[in-house]
């Protein structure tokens, strides 16, 4: 079983994440993980920050010779930014100046301050800043590498940017994914009316949000679990992804475009032509809390950003007037990189039930129980 632990503020010194239960044996090194760390920074829309953060792992233990050696994986990477900021994050004695006390609608500001008994809602802001998803991106990265020693590959598009919706199905996402992972916005056909929205929607000082979608293919049939609710697939898909800042919604499979199917029409029939085939996908991959064999399919909705330009109304903590909020810094449309979290995040989560599924200490033992098991469905899923 994976778990992972992360640590660290938004303006801190840096981040530090923590993962255990990585079989050993598995090639990993930190290029691996700066190549996704370095594909979450982009997206257009994307605010100030980005411009001085360059994000770069470093590996402190877990890893020797260029594998994992079965303890704990703890990994690092630096705020750039805490030179602008340390004499306001001093751990002993901070400098005056950064201090926030008005709280923005649609953050964790105000049930922050009120559950952990702060004055001022700078604590609350360093810690619930989505820039801690950089270090969980790297921790999936390393999932990522796991994952395609079986095989299995994600894919991920902007499919919608407010009202402006992406074309092309699955099957074209997967033929001309170079083509996305090119577009400053990850998308197959809408790129120019997309950018031309987050324009509009910036000039007005204003956020935008949209959905993005994430394809991931050649997962076995079997993973996760009917017997207890708190290890159903689907439900720990949901979990993880609903941690990501700004999402709002999770749609697996055809989701609520079903409501208008009858179950005659939404649930996919199985046919068999030398293997067990489904000529629909409706159920996105995931049966009874289980993969099926089908290619997991899931949408999610990333909100617009909380941060906007011109404030929004809310209170002054220390009187109760009514104020608009002070204006920092902020992305116009982080969809972009919410799909870059998702998959590493999902990747963690695939890996974790890979490693529970089929044991073994190290890659060698998992892969021989792995391969005993496709032989045994052979007849089914090949």
């Amino acid at each position: 079983m994976l778990r992972f632990l992360t640590a660290g503020e938004s303006h801190g010194k840096c981040l530090i994440g923590i993962l255990e239960g990585m079989v050993s044996n598995l090639p990993i090194c930190e290029e691996d993980i700066n190549r996704e760390l370095e594909r979450r920074q982009k997206g257009y829309g994307r605010g100030e920050r980005m411009k001085i953060e360059k994000d770069r792992v470093e590996i402190l233990s877990g890893v020797r010779d260029g594998k994992t050696i079965g303890s704990p994986i703890t990994i690092l990477i630096e705020n750039k930014d805490w030179e602008n900021w340390k004499e306001y994050m001093d751990i002993k004695k901070k400098k005056q100046g950064k201090e926030r006390y008005i709280p923005r609608p649609g953050h964790a500001d105000l049930p922050g301050l009120l559950k952990y008994n702060f004055d001022d809602l700078r604590n609350v802001i360093e810690r619930a800043s989505a820039r801690e998803t950089t270090i969980r991106v790297a921790i999936g990265a390393i999932c990522k590498k796991f994952l395609k020693e079986f095989n299995v590959k994600i894919y991920s598009r902007v499919k919608k940017i407010g009202n402006v919706e992406d074309e092309g199905s699955i099957e074209e996402v997967k033929k001309n994914y170079e083509k996305i992972e090119s577009s400053p916005v990850r998308c197959l056909k809408k790129e120019k009316e997309m950018m031309e929205e987050i324009d509009k929607v910036k000039e007005k000082g204003d956020t935008i949000g949209g959905i993005f979608e994430i394809i991931i293919e050649g997962v076995c049939p079997g993973l996760g679990n009917y017997i207890h609710w708190d290890r159903r697939l689907d439900a720990k898909i949901s979990y993880i992804l609903m941690s990501i800042p700004g999402v709002k919604g999770i749609e697996i499979g055809l989701g609520f475009e079903g409501i208008s199917l009858y179950g005659s029409k939404f649930h996919d029939q199985i046919f068999y032509q030398n293997k067990i085939i489904r000529k629909t996908n409706n159920s996105g991959g995931i049966d009874g809390g289980m993969t099926n064999g089908n290619d997991i399919w899931i949408k999610c909705f990333f909100k617009p950003i909380p941060t906007v330009k011109n404030g929004l109304n809310s209170i002054d903590i220390r009187d109760f007037k009514e104020k608009k909020y002070e204006y920092e810094r902020s992305d116009t449309c982080a969809v972009v990189p919410a799909g870059i979290i998702a998959e590493n995040l999902l990747a963690f989560i695939l890996a974790s039930e890979y490693i529970e599924k089929f044991g073994g200490d190290c890659l060698e033992d998992l892969k021989i129980n792995y391969n005993s098991y496709l032989e045994r469905i052979k007849s089914f899923w090949f």
